[in-house]
C-alpha cells in the first residue's frame, strides 16, 4: 500500500506509534459507492431523539451555513496526515436545525454498504466536527466519501464515516460495524484505543 512521502515526526502532533504521511491512503471494506452527477436520489436522514426529524437533499445541505476546519487526522492502521482543510457543514448546525432532545447522549452514524459507527454526543458536537464535502479545496472523491463524510479529527479516523446517509441521536451507546468487530468503542489516538481490549 502506498502512503505517500513520509514527513518528519512531530511529537506534539503525532500520537503514539503513528507515522506521518503526505499521502492519503484509501482504506475501506466493500464497494465504493458511485453516485449520479446530479445526486437527485441522494439524501441524508436525521432522526432519533430530535424534535424535528429531517431528510436533507444534497442541495438542501448546501444551503446551510458553511464551515471550514483545519486539523490533523490519525488512522487506526498507524498513519497520520497533518494540516487537512475541510469544508462542509458543522455538526452543531445540523443539531440546531433538528433540535436534540435532552435525553440524547450518543449518536449512531449510518453509511452506505451498511456501515455504522457510534459516538458520544459531545464528540459529535465538538468544535472541530463537521460533515465535509471538500478536502484541501477539492470536492471529495468517491474513495474518500463523496458526497459527504463525517470528520471527527480528535478520534481515530474510522469514526469519520464515509458515504454517510443517516444520523440518529440515541439515549444509549451501541456498537457500530467496526466496534462489533473488535475496535474500541471510543477510539482516542492519544491513548491508543485501537481495539476493544486497549
Amino acid at each position: 500500500m502506498y502512503f505517500g512521502k513520509e514527513k518528519e515526526q512531530n511529537s506534539d502532533r503525532t500520537p503514539p506509534n503513528q507515522r506521518v504521511t503526505t499521502g492519503w491512503p484509501v482504506l475501506h471494506v466493500g464497494n465504493v459507492p458511485y453516485y449520479e452527477k446530479d445526486l437527485s436520489n441522494w439524501d441524508l436522514r436525521i432522526g432519533g431523539l430530535v424534535d424535528r426529524p429531517t431528510v436533507f437533499s444534497f442541495q438542501e445541505l448546501l444551503t446551510l451555513p458553511e464551515a471550514s476546519k483545519k486539523n490533523d487526522i490519525h488512522c487506526v492502521t498507524g498513519w497520520s496526515k497533518f494540516d487537512n482543510v475541510w469544508e462542509g457543514i458543522a455538526t452543531r448546525t445540523i443539531a440546531e436545525h433538528v433540535g436534540i432532545r435532552k435525553e440524547a447522549k450518543f449518536v449512531m452514524v449510518e453509511a452506505e454498504e451498511g456501515w455504522t459507527t457510534n459516538l458520544p454526543l459531545e464528540d459529535f458536537l465538538a468544535e472541530t466536527s463537521l460533515l465535509a464535502y471538500k478536502h484541501n479545496g477539492e470536492v471529495l472523491t468517491p474513495e474518500h466519501g463523496y458526497p459527504f463524510r463525517l470528520v471527527i479529527p480528535h478520534l481515530y479516523f474510522w469514526k469519520s464515516a464515509k458515504w454517510i446517509r443517516a444520523i440518529k441521536f440515541r439515549s444509549e451507546n451501541q456498537q457500530g460495524f467496526w466496534e462489533r468487530n473488535g475496535y474500541h468503542m471510543y477510539g482516542d489516538p492519544w491513548k491508543e484505543q485501537r481495539f476493544a481490549w486497549d
